[in-house]
């Protein structure tokens, strides 16, 4: 490592603000190119690297020497990357049960001669988010503000999550009444 990069990580770590960006700018096309050979994905590539330089923002002042600087640019990005891989991997099997669980409910419904009605349909294709907003306002009778206390959201947030239900459940059920 050149004593031109020593001295600016040092002065980064001293608060420079000036060169903690130079250090990013210097830094920023090599990690760029690194990442999109690792996501094969620029956007995705853009985004990790803006993470990336943000977290070494954050901790610039815990970089030790021990290793060069960029490799420890790159140790941040593919740790951000892989952990976005693992939040992708549990979203898509948290998305594979809640399916699952309709399919299991309507199962139960259709099994004892109750209806499964295309409006529970419409219900289980809603993300969850929306689904329980929309149940607590208008199955349960649960105020905005209520709600918003029982997800700990602000109540307006609750009110779009409601709204954009609605929204969905309309276009699904004109789609099937066509």
């Amino acid at each position: 490592m050149s004593d031109q990069v020593q001295e600016q990580i040092r002065q980064a770590q001293q608060g420079d603000a000036s060169a903690l960006a130079g250090l990013l700018r210097e830094h920023y096309t090599f990690l760029y190119k690194y990442l999109v050979k690792v996501t094969m994905d620029p956007l995705l590539a853009e985004e990790i690297v803006q993470d990336t330089m943000v977290r070494c923002m954050e901790r610039i002042s815990t970089y030790n020497g021990s290793s060069a600087f960029s490799s420890w640019l790159i140790t941040i990005a593919t740790r951000l990357y892989i952990d976005r891989k693992r939040r992708w991997k549990r979203e898509a099997e948290w998305k594979q049960q809640e399916e699952q669980g309709a399919r299991s409910i309507r199962w139960r419904f259709e099994s004892r001669g109750e209806e499964w009605s295309v409006v529970l349909d419409a219900l289980s294709r809603l993300p969850t988010a929306q689904r329980v907003a929309l149940l607590l306002k208008h199955y349960y009778g649960y105020s905005y503000d209520e709600i918003g206390a029982i997800l700990q959201i602000p109540s307006g947030t609750v009110k779009s999550r409601v709204a954009y239900g609605i929204s969905q459940m309309r276009k699904e059920l004109n789609e099937d009444g066509e």
